[in-house]
């Protein structure tokens, strides 16, 4: 048993120091503040200077569809969701971390807002409050189960865009592709 037990902690640790040993090799990219003269494009993205940030596992409404409000005035449902994505950039300290690439060259970023002393994921922030949504992959899965679940709860107390009728844009682009791949 004891044998057992010391080969476990030996592959433990032959892993571990291969994950470091790997982790040293590729230096990690650096978190960064989000820039005051940042240019946001839409409610998930934004360029600084040379470089485009995209919000991974967030996808915001599109710019040119509409959201009808109960009274029937009709909005830029992508509007709302930038106008959203530029208040918490305004009224927060926001630093991010790059995780990969789109397909576009943009820096995929995980980012945390300093609101009140905490900090808070800005995807989730977005979603919960339903001016954004979770991104999918091309075969309708969450890229981050966590951004889901903040989408049903928003979805269930119809905050934000879902106090409205529009049309869900992950459910657009969903089917722009399978219409591509006809």
């Amino acid at each position: 048993m004891k044998q057992a037990r010391f080969a476990v902690l030996a592959v433990f640790g032959l892993c571990a120091s291969a994950q470091a040993q790997d982790a040293s090799e590729s230096a990690a990219p650096t978190p960064f503040a989000v820039s005051k003269s940042a240019q946001l494009l839409t409610g998930d993205t934004w360029r600084d200077g040379d470089h485009l940030f995209r919000l991974y596992g967030v996808q915001s409404c599109l710019r040119g569809t509409s959201a009808e409000q109960p009274n029937g005035n009709k909005l830029d449902c992508g509007n709302i969701s930038l106008a959203h994505l530029a208040a918490l950039f305004d009224s927060a300290a926001v630093t991010c971390q790059p995780i990969g690439y789109a397909l576009d060259k943009a820096a995929f970023v995980v980012c945390g807002a300093q609101l009140n002393g905490d900090t808070i994921d800005v995807g989730t922030a977005l979603i919960a409050t339903g001016y954004a949504f979770a991104a999918t992959t091309a075969k309708g899965k969450a890229v981050n189960e966590n951004y889901l679940v903040a989408e049903i709860n928003a979805k269930m107390k119809r905050a934000g865009l879902w106090g409205t009728t529009f049309q869900h844009p992950v459910q657009l682009l969903l089917n722009k592709r399978s219409e591509r791949q006809e």
